[in-house]
């Protein structure tokens, strides 16, 4: 058990994108054992396409807990896709205690998607390991211009403007002036590998697939620039999601590259982000989630008819439903007859932040 996390695997098999099939129900019973199991308090829901993610949190507020959802994305409102995914967040977000995004921007999509209270939504920006991922030793030479991409290859991560914005940069800047690397692995990687022979770029963009997380560093110091980042203005130049304008967008970064010192970008980046400010900032959101008052099933389908006319009406039977296989579960299975895991405690050398001697018997569970 690494650094006290403890984690289940449950037997289901992904079918699409390492999602599991939605079932509703069918996950109930093993997540109603591990949530008594390990005498949690609190559900961190994650990942806005993971079905586990969604059924987690609908069991969790049906047995009494509180949850939290943290939200990374920003959605339309006009596409199929788009419709569909914001119908399934009106779902889940009706019930959660407290909500966090990324960024102001983030939050205001959530609320006009999903008509969440913005007092419920919290933002709290993600942050860099600063200590992990720090720039080469020596700077770069630029008669090489190296441009980086690490992400998953899905429709979502923008790979799709990706494979028309490098044709068109290798054809401004050629005599391999600059050359792309790209880790990743998913469905869009056959996109980018028939761009790459129909323009005959093998040279100059290299696939690596998918990178251990412990390698992500040294992909990353090869490179004068990181695609799909957010940082401030003076340190990223921001593009609208077109190809012409993304290539405006690299063609300015490369203008700018010889301005700029690594380090001294480093030095600026581990003031600004920090994962234990993140941490600490997380923590006051689930004391606030554990603070909100308990309600019944009346008061919680309350909220769910709201969120359509015909879709409210089937939340409020689909929630009347795990409602009331939760109580026939219990009369199977007492929560009593069900066997808690022990305590335990790590010294304070491997989790200095429980200094205290707290029990680090998590009281919150990620799903």
């Amino acid at each position: 058990m690494t650094g006290g996390l403890k984690v289940y695997y449950i037997p289901w098999k992904p079918f699409l994108m390492q999602n599991t099939l939605p079932t509703f129900y069918g996950t109930l019973p093993i997540m109603r054992t591990i949530l008594i199991q390990e005498k949690i308090t609190l559900v961190h829901g994650h990942q806005a396409f993971s079905t586990l993610c969604h059924e987690a949190l609908m069991h969790a507020r049906t047995m009494g807990y509180k949850v939290v959802f943290p939200d990374h994305s920003l959605y339309g409102f006009a596409d199929v896709g788009s419709i569909h995914m914001n119908k399934v967040l009106q779902f889940t977000l009706a019930d959660v205690s407290q909500a966090i995004c990324v960024s102001h921007t983030s939050k205001e999509n959530i609320v006009l998607r999903s008509g969440l209270p913005p007092e419920k939504v919290f933002v709290i920006p993600n942050a860099v390991d600063t200590a992990m991922f720090r720039p080469a030793l020596e700077k770069l030479s630029q008669d090489e211009i190296v441009i980086v991409v690490i992400s998953r290859l899905v429709y979502r991560k923008g790979v799709d403007l990706l494979v028309e914005v490098i044709p068109e940069v290798c054809r401004l800047f050629p005599n391999d002036l600059v050359r792309f690397i790209v880790e990743g692995d998913g469905p869009k990687r056959v996109r980018l590998e028939e761009m790459r022979e129909k323009n005959s770029l093998q040279d100059r963009v290299e696939m690596l697939g998918a990178v251990p997380h412990a390698r992500v560093q040294s992909v990353l110091i090869y490179g004068h620039i990181f695609l799909n980042s957010v940082l401030p203005d003076d340190m990223i130049v921001l593009a609208e999601p077109d190809p012409s304008d993304m290539v405006r967008a690299i063609t300015k970064a490369i203008s700018i590259l010889p301005k700029i010192d690594p380090q001294v970008m480093h030095l600026r980046m581990k003031k600004l982000y920090s994962w234990h400010d993140v941490a600490k900032r997380t923590d006051i959101v689930y004391d606030r989630a554990l603070g909100c008052p308990n309600q019944n099933l009346i008061d919680r389908l309350s909220r769910y008819l709201p969120c359509g006319s015909w879709a409210g009406k089937l939340f409020c039977l689909v929630m009347i439903m795990d409602f009331l296989f939760c109580r026939l579960l219990q009369l199977w299975q007492p929560a009593k007859d069900i066997e808690e895991a022990p305590d335990f405690s790590l010294p304070n050398s491997q989790c200095p932040e429980f200094k205290e001697g707290r029990s680090l018997r998590s009281r919150r569970v990620s799903s």
